[in-house]
């Protein structure tokens, strides 16, 4: 599986929003894996100063990294393939 980075914004003092999204995102993960659709949620990360976060997962396509962020309700979510 390819390693997937979702970019969103997140206000510099929203933590609670932010781990909030990490958690619907590991849900909706699950969600599509036991569907069918293997999602891996791996980890999160915030820059405060940027009012940025990122979430990395794994998945088989773009389009199952893209629904993944749909279910967890993260609104508008840049998707990119990583390297790592």
């Amino acid at each position: 599986m390819a390693q997937y980075l979702l970019e969103l914004y997140a206000g510099r003092d929203d933590i609670a929003a932010v781990a909030a999204g990490a958690a619907r995102t590991r849900r909706a993960a699950a969600e599509l894996t036991g569907e069918g659709t293997p999602v891996r949620y791996l980890r999160s990360i915030f820059v405060p100063e940027d009012e940025t976060h990122f979430l990395l997962c794994e998945a088989g396509s773009a389009d199952a990294a893209r629904e993944t962020a749909r279910r967890a309700g993260l609104g508008a979510v840049r998707v990119t393939d990583v390297v790592s």
